[in-house]
């Protein structure tokens, strides 16, 4: 056959063979099609819906000579048909299209039905209980998602006619329902807002091709408020007023009126606050009597530098501001309320509970014991090595002495779990401490029924957000005794807000911190090298052969480093330090993208670490049974959190869902949550705080330049128990050492305790 011409437009009438490759992104599909007439399959490339096996499609679009993949069929509209034949219903139904129809129960049914098959499906789904094997149960899974399937292809079309990727009907259907359209043509900007997923850049983009003119008010307010988010995930608790107007131009595309008028609406409506933001002088603020320097002092100066960058006001999203303020209020209430009534006289118990401790406590130890008894809030600080969990486990002695009856909580699954094994006391998250129920309409702990308890320990409090400490602060009974844990100099937590480090500056919460590193810890370089990095000193390395447990492999460019780091894990680390490659061994990495982002690291250690099994695609992420997975938002129904990590146990084609096991809990994943997981052999630094692995594998890299910084490199050290291996660039490593800048979060929390 003569090549064809790749200007014409042509129309083929086929039925789709197999799906090479679809991306649930962007729509964009490489197929294989059976057209009638031609011997070979037909290459088809373009975006297409949700495209399943077995499905006649009729398509219109051009020939094109693909220099590596030779003819193809470049898509450019097409329609979708039923097959007509007894072969075609079978394939079709067999894709995995249907929930509750699998290859299997597709060959009986059609068996049973012959090309009568789909028309049964849609009008008389009862008599599918003829075939043997179909029930009443599995009938109505059939017909709701028969009956999904056929408004999910209407909400497509929609999306499709008006030039927008079909790859969001789903979720949109999903979540809206027979309601779709409607929202859609009223106020497109709510998927924004409702859909994990659907930012406004593609809500914007839907909105304009239904007609909304740019400078509809509708899509300014949209646009700001979704702005005032993304700060929001970038730690900031309010922005500026005039930083923010420029933001919000640039991003929309209007005048700067424009985008004022919009904040007073919104103002008015009480969806933002704006705040007078006046000058707070640092000599006015109350000194604790407990506070030391350190974490304070680096948290002044981040405090001072950003009221230099302030402009007269402050713009919250109503719930921040609520939650600052309120946070605020309560430590302050809590600090002034009367102690609770002991048993027995606290100099006695520190007498009797110091007499059974099996070691000596250092002198600072010993003062935070005092300080717990004495102060009803406090902070309790520093890095790996200097006793913060003896210390814990001392107080917990003693308030048990006491007669007070205490709770362990940390803001994560894994941090919960390690501060449970090492005081050999039951330890929760947050969350769970404050019993979150979706169903019930979200924490059932409150100011109206608090926790039970009169002390209450929280680990990791660098990872706790603005958020969740207001909804901890409102069930922590008045009279309780409140210590927050945690090492000041980690990266701040991924939600708003810089909490712990804003306590500590505030000046008003009583603060111990601990710097002295123990005997024991002191053999240990990776506790000597925290420390070091965390004085702006280069870390101690030693030769992988040598005797340590950290280790510096320099490799200069990213193509050397990715090797090295996939026959580390794959091979040398686990033979000779006896780990499991997949369970015990974590890669970290500054970034996402790149050679030696975690994104390419976890398709390499993939193929290195489980490269046989069946593969699951969901767009462009590939799935095997025994991945290593991680959950990436919080999913309260399921209660399993952001940055928890576990192992895909099984696949089900036929019911569409995946059973991941995530340490002594198995959860069951549709296919259209799994946008929710992610690989995890690799993970972000940001992703690894709270946990800890046996062995960390460190890519650092100059191309990380962007986030070369002595609070993540330390972080990112300290996650390691047994074994910390950084490979990279020596420049890689000065930079981060080096560099002790940190972005600035604009929050208040410190001058409202100051000023309260």
């Amino acid at each position: 056959m003569p090549p064809p011409d790749e200007t014409d437009e042509v129309t083929l009438r086929g039925q789709l063979e197999r799906i090479t490759y679809t991306s649930e992104k962007t729509g964009y599909t490489v197929a294989k099609l059976k057209v009638r007439g031609r011997p070979e399959l037909v290459t088809i490339v373009g975006n297409l819906m949700s495209p399943a096996a077995g499905a006649v499609l009729r398509l219109r679009g051009r020939w094109i000579q693909h220099p590596r993949f030779g003819e193809q069929f470049q898509v450019g509209h097409y329609e979708t048909a039923v097959p007509a034949s007894v072969q075609g219903i079978r394939k079709y139904l067999g894709s995995g299209l249907i929930r509750g129809i699998g290859p299997t129960m597709a060959g009986r049914i059609v068996t049973h039905f012959g090309k009568a098959a789909l028309q049964i499906i849609e009008e008389d789904p009862d008599r599918l209980t003829e075939v043997a094997g179909i029930g009443p149960k599995r009938v109505a899974l059939i017909r709701e998602a028969w009956d999904a399937q056929r408004e999910i292809r209407t909400v497509m079309q929609f999306l499709l006619g008006h030039g927008v990727s079909t790859t969001y009907a789903v979720k949109i259907y999903k979540h809206y329902g027979s309601a779709s359209l409607e929202v859609m043509r009223e106020n497109p900007y709510r998927l924004a807002s409702d859909i994990f997923g659907i930012g406004f850049v593609t809500a914007d983009r839907i909105a304009s091709q239904l007609g909304f003119a740019d400078d509809t008010p509708m899509r300014i307010q949209a646009g700001i408020v979704y702005l005032l988010h993304q700060l929001a995930d970038e730690g900031h608790v309010y922005y500026p007023f005039e930083a923010l107007v420029t933001r919000s131009t640039e991003l929309l595309g209007v005048a700067g009126a424009a985008v004022g008028s919009a904040l007073g609406v919104l103002a008015n409506a009480g969806q933002v606050v704006v705040e007078p933001l006046p000058a707070v002088p640092s000599d006015s603020m109350p000194v604790s009597p407990h506070a030391v320097s350190g974490p304070a002092a680096s948290a002044e100066l981040r405090r001072n530098s950003q009221a230099e960058s302030r402009s007269d006001s402050a713009v919250y999203l109503a719930k921040y501001h609520l939650c600052e303020t309120e946070i605020a209020r309560r430590l302050r209430a809590l600090q002034r309320t009367p102690q609770q009534t002991f048993t027995q006289a606290p100099s006695a118990a520190l007498a009797a509970v110091g007499a059974q401790l099996p070691i000596e406590l250092a002198p600072r130890q010993r003062e935070a014991l005092t300080c717990a008894l004495e102060s009803k809030l406090m902070v309790l600080t520093g890095g790996p090595g200097t006793g913060k969990t003896t210390i814990i486990t001392a107080i917990l002695e003693l308030f048990q002495y006491l007669g007070v009856q205490a709770a362990l909580a940390a803001p994560t699954g894994r941090a919960a779990k390690r501060m449970s094994e090492a005081t050999g006391r039951e330890a929760k998250t947050i969350h769970r401490l404050l019993e979150y129920s979706p169903s019930k309409g979200g924490f059932q702990r409150n100011d109206a029924k608090p926790l039970d308890g009169g002390l209450f320990i929280i680990d990791e409090a660098s990872m706790m957000d603005t958020i969740l400490l207001h909804h901890l602060l409102k069930a922590v009974p008045p009279e309780a005794t409140l210590i927050f844990v945690g090492d000041a100099n980690q990266l701040p937590s991924v939600g708003a807000g810089s909490v712990l480090a804003d306590m500590i500056s505030s000046g008003v919460v009583p603060v111990v911190m601990l710097t002295e590193i123990f005997r024991q810890a002191q053999r240990s370089h990776i506790v000597v090298n925290a420390h070091r990095i965390n004085a702006g000193q280069m870390p101690i390395t030693r030769p992988i052969a040598g005797d340590s447990d950290f280790f510096f492999i320099e490799r200069e460019t990213p193509a050397s480093a990715l090797e090295t780091i996939a026959t580390l894990v794959a091979e040398r680390i686990p033979r000779r330090f006896g780990v499991d490659a997949v369970d015990d061994v974590q890669v970290l990495t500054p970034m996402h993208r790149g050679l030696v982002g975690a994104g390419h690291l976890n398709q390499v250690l993939q193929e290195r670490l489980n490269p046989r099994g069946d593969v699951l695609v969901r767009g462009e992420r590939h799935y095997r049974i025994g991945d290593k997975v991680m959950q990436i938002r919080n999913n309260y129904d399921k209660e399993i959190f952001n940055g928890d990590i576990g192992r895909i146990a099984h696949v089900d084609r036929e019911t569409q869902a995946v059973v991941i096991g995530f340490d002594d809990r198995l959860l069951t994943y549709e296919f259209h949550e799994l946008d929710e997981v992610v690989l995890a052999y690799a993970v972000s630094v940001h992703k690894s705080q709270g946990s800890e692995y046996p062995a960390v594998v460190l890519a650092l890299m100059t191309q990380h330049y962007v986030l070369l910084q002595r609070n993540l490199l330390y972080t990112a050290i300290t996650r390691g128990r047994r074994l910390v291996v950084v490979v990279g660039s020596k420049r890689a490593l000065a930079m981060a050492v080096n560099n002790a800048k940190t972005a600035a979060r604009f929050t208040r929390l410190d001058a409202r305790l100051a000023l309260i």
